[in-house]
């Protein structure tokens, strides 16, 4: 293990761990752009996807009584994508991969560049559950076949005027349990490896701390700093993404 290797190895985790806790998604995003450096795709993408779920388990820890307050809206979004899920992982066999990230990516620049600079943010008032069902069924449907289950969620509750904790306390669980079944997928495909589980135990320490760094950065943010912070990401996971794929 050369030490370039170990160097790109602990940036994407921090930069992973990081993203997670301040804003409770975007591992993958942020750090695949270091680790696909020096593993393949599928090694890269497992490592990923075990670190979004670990160091989402604190962030949604810390919003878990905003969860136990709503736990209907809550369930909205996550019983559909449930459903959404194997849909996704069918749809590889037709779609390809690389072009649906593409897709995603310059709807999240077209999305966050129409309102990142913008003085005042969306906001859509009142219930709207069939809305809630169909995004996180669409989540579900891009996290099977793509890994990208946060986009979609991630938007929606941006154009809300909830609060901070609110807003986490729906993408939060709702990343970590998509998440975590797509980790058991891959288990069961046998992509991990004694080498995944080395790196796994390396990044994991890293992975936490800056995702206890972000989680602190988020409690000293106001509700609209927050909303705006999320719109500004969603800019920023696009051009990542889509320089990614492109590249």
């Amino acid at each position: 293990m050369s030490a370039q290797y170990l160097i790109l190895l602990l940036c994407g985790a921090a930069a992973g761990g990081f993203i997670n806790g301040l804003a409770g998604f975007g591992t993958a995003l942020f750090a695949l752009g270091f680790w696909l450096h020096i593993l393949p795709p599928t090694e890269a993408v497992s490592l990923a996807v075990v670190m979004s779920v670990l160091s989402g388990l604190p962030g949604a820890w810390m919003v878990r009584h905003t969860i136990a307050d709503k736990p209907i809206r809550l369930a909205r979004f996550l019983l559909p994508a449930l459903f959404g899920i194997p849909l996704g992982i069918a749809l590889l066999t037709i779609i390809n991969p690389g072009v649906l990230k593409v897709v995603i990516a310059s709807f999240l620049i077209l999305y966050g560049g129409f309102f990142a600079f913008r003085q005042s943010l969306p906001a859509i008032n009142g219930s709207t559950p069939i809305k809630d069902s169909v995004i996180g069924f669409a989540g579900g449907v891009l996290g099977g076949a793509a890994g990208l289950s946060g986009a979609l969620p991630t938007m929606w509750c941006a154009m809300r005027p909830w609060s901070k904790e609110e807003t986490r306390a729906v993408t939060q669980p709702y990343n970590v349990l998509v998440l975590f079944i797509a980790g058991l997928l891959l288990a069961f495909n046998g992509v991990f490896d004694q080498a995944g589980f080395i790196r796994i135990a390396i990044v994991l320490p890293v992975t936490m701390l800056f995702a206890y760094i972000g989680m602190q950065v988020f409690r000293r943010l106001s509700d609209q700093a927050f909303r705006r912070l999320l719109i500004v990401l969603m800019l920023v996971a696009g051009v990542v993404l889509i320089v990614r794929e492109l590249l």
